[in-house]
């Protein structure tokens, strides 16, 4: 009997969620730097794919994937320490130190916005093709970048006693909870939440490609920015980590800023039968058409 009880506890202890570490064995790699390039790579290759499909031309999605990753990186660093900059200002040299951890990802977004309507501009395409290109793209790689955050043992939430709960050792427990060992994982209710929402915009993309359809220009962006920003509203309330102004948890805020953006230009789009601004003219691109089929 006593024998099946700690056989029984040890399968339950080595069921629980814990980081093996942040590198790759004895290799001199970082399992988060691993995930984001491998992130990059099949977003390339599927936004590049849904291009094909829709009838624009590929070779954007890779000229544009050079605008995304140079804008979106340095944003997204200098968008975390900007909000962390008593921390900074004694140490100035940490600033650029990004190998030591410190981005956030709604930095990242609004750099590569900002990247891709300079892009769609300087192409003449419309904004608002590219952007339902990259969207699944962008929340696939965010669900598999949130791994990253396991095998750092970083952005987890409050204490929990639930079967998936995460195991955090000492080094990485915030001051006040020392005396707890297991956490919410929330990367993994993000990373499951982004997989669905991924799936959603797969869907939306396949049927705007059906004959007739009445998928319009900008819906995969502004589903992905309702979508996702709904997600990451309630996740950020368990976190522990929370970029914070005063008492106000940033992302929550942005994603509030998210929700009515995208709940709003869905509602222009199909309630409105309104266009969305552009950086182009109707009539400057057949990417303002409704029928899914783009030739740029």
């Amino acid at each position: 009997m006593l024998l099946d009880i700690a056989s029984l506890m040890t399968q339950s202890e080595m069921a629980q969620l814990a980081s093996p570490g942040p590198m790759i064995g004895s290799l001199p790699i970082r399992w988060y730097g691993l995930l984001i390039a491998s992130a990059v790579l099949i977003g390339v290759s599927l936004s590049t794919y849904l291009a094909k499909r829709r009838g624009v031309n590929p070779d954007l999605i890779s000229d544009l994937a050079i605008w995304l990753v140079v804008a979106a990186i340095p944003c997204a660093r200098l968008y975390y320490v900007a909000f962390e900059w008593e921390s900074y200002a004694s140490r100035p040299a940490e600033i650029l130190a990004i190998w030591h951890g410190g981005i956030a990802i709604h930095g990242a977004l609004i750099g590569g916005a900002l990247a891709s309507l300079i892009f769609a501009k300087l192409n003449k395409i419309s904004f608002w093709v590219l952007a339902d290109l990259v969207a699944p793209s962008v929340i696939l790689g965010q669900a598999i970048g949130r791994w990253g955050n396991f095998f750092n043992s970083e952005a987890f939430g409050r204490p929990t006693d639930l079967p998936w709960k995460l195991y955090i050792p000492p080094a990485q427990r915030p001051n006040d909870y020392a005396q707890f060992e297991y956490f919410h994982p929330t990367f993994l209710y993000e990373s499951l939440w982004n997989l669905g929402v991924f799936a959603i915009l797969l869907t939306l993309f396949f049927r705007g490609l059906k004959p007739h359809s009445k998928l319009k220009n900008g819906t995969l962006i502004l589903t992905y920015l309702l979508a996702y920003s709904l997600g990451r509203f309630w996740i950020e309330g368990l976190r522990m980590d929370s970029l914070m102004l005063g008492s106000l948890r940033i992302a929550q805020f942005v994603s509030l800023l998210g929700i009515v953006l995208g709940s709003g230009g869905l509602f222009w789009l199909y309630k409105m039968r309104r266009s969305l601004p552009d950086v182009i003219s109707p009539d400057a691109s057949l990417g303002n058409s409704s029928s899914g089929r783009t030739k740029v």
